[in-house]
């Protein structure tokens, strides 16, 4: 995000330009301010970044260790900023026979 290069319409806009700008919830232009905090994709998940950062204020979550911690779970959980939007999923347990 920090560089300009994410999976988002403001990139793709710059370097992709054949590339869909629009945010999955209909938004015309996907910028990192609407996910962080008006994407209602990812309303569900915002909370992980409300509970270091009530009004989820940028300087609040990259000012401090726990909230860089909760911006990568935020992103991790979310599947925010992914190429294809989906969701991180943990590893399957090893099954042991």
């Amino acid at each position: 995000c920090r560089t300009g290069h994410a999976y988002l319409g403001e990139y793709y806009s710059k370097f992709v330009p054949l590339k869909n700008i629009d945010c999955p919830c209909g938004k015309d232009f996907q910028t990192w301010e609407h996910v962080l905090w008006g994407c209602p994709q990812y309303e569900h998940h915002r909370h992980i970044l409300r509970e270091v950062s009530e009004d989820v204020l940028l300087s609040d979550i990259l000012g401090m260790e726990k909230g860089i911690l909760a911006l990568v779970d935020f992103l991790k959980v979310s599947g925010a900023l992914t190429q294809d939007g989906t969701m991180h999923k943990p590893p399957e347990e090893p099954k042991y026979k």
